[in-house]
């Protein structure tokens, strides 16, 4: 019954972020991704303030053991929050979204790289089987002897930029987890982007009218509220069983994309969209081997981690 529960917020948190992101793109046409970032962010603060306050955590929720890791994590993730934004304005949304799925892939080769995390060759061929799936979605962006959106190229890149990016967050806050709490991760993320988007005020900023303020804040209401029905499905399932349903984004952004914006995916989307997926899965399937295989361990040898 818990793992339903799990299942449910999670199913929720990507339905909201994926609206969210559909919110981003219908107003991307008028506002610059650095004034996104800052509504997104910005009107998080209400969510999560009371989030904390109704969890008791305000005050110890919020503590800080190492200034430079938010910073860091704030930076990184502001940068990959506005490529992203950025991409969205020019790309298809599911699109957008099967390349932002690049990221857990990415994520491998990076605990590899920056870890010294052992990859044998069932997770080496997910990766490779993921990344021919990304040059697929990508192929059409810079193919030769045919009319190319020049634009769309550049948005294209700008989202693999910004998954590149993300994966290196996770990398980094699977560092910070051992001394952060989440709810501190979550809280100076979000201070940290709302201040640095406002770097971006010499570059274009537009006064938005009521409709679209409201829009701005419910983008930022939905990306709060994510945030945290993200959180708490991992507190009631396991996370290589919640994980599964992220890619349930790229069902809803095909559903939102056609009756929103009159977007119908490509056949190479399709299946690059499913070689991502199939990658990503293989991926989950593995790493709860493993962390099986080191639940196990640690029951019979209880004293080497301690």
């Amino acid at each position: 019954m818990h793992s339903l529960y799990g299942i449910t917020l999670k199913l929720a948190s990507v339905l909201m972020f994926i609206s969210m992101a559909s919110l981003i793109k219908y107003l991307s046409d008028t506002f610059p991704a650095g004034q996104s970032v800052f509504f997104r962010a910005f009107f998080a603060f209400p969510v999560i303030l009371g989030w904390l306050v109704m969890t008791g955590r305000l005050r110890s929720g919020l503590r800080v053991n190492s200034v430079y890791a938010h910073a860091k994590r704030g930076m990184i993730g502001t940068a990959a929050m506005g490529l992203g934004f950025f991409g969205l304005a020019y790309l298809p949304l599911p699109e957008a979204t099967t390349l932002s799925y690049a990221s857990p892939i990415l994520i491998v080769i990076f605990s590899a790289w920056l870890l010294g995390e052992t990859i044998r060759l069932f997770r080496i061929s997910a990766v490779i089987l993921g990344l021919i799936g990304v040059l697929i979605v990508m192929a059409p962006r810079f193919s030769v002897g045919v009319s190319v959106d020049v634009m769309q190229t550049v948005g294209a890149v700008a989202v693999l930029a910004s998954a590149t990016l993300a994966a290196l967050v996770q990398i980094h806050i699977r560092q910070m987890v051992q001394t952060e709490e989440t709810s501190a991760i979550v809280f100076y993320f979000t201070l940290t982007a709302t201040v640095l988007s406002l770097f971006t005020l010499p570059f274009g900023w537009a006064l938005p009218t009521l409709p679209q303020l409201g829009l701005f804040i419910c983008a930022g209401l939905l990306g709060g509220f994510g945030q945290i029905f993200l959180t708490a499905s991992y507190k009631y399932a396991p996370a290589s069983l919640v994980g599964i349903f992220d890619y349930f984004s790229i069902i809803f952004s095909i559903v939102i994309g056609y009756y929103v914006f009159s977007e119908v995916p490509s056949r190479q989307i399709l299946i690059g969209a499913g070689l991502i997926m199939a990658s990503g899965l293989a991926i989950i399937f593995r790493e709860t081997q493993l962390g099986l295989r080191r639940g196990k361990a640690r029951a019979i040898k209880p004293t080497i981690d301690q």
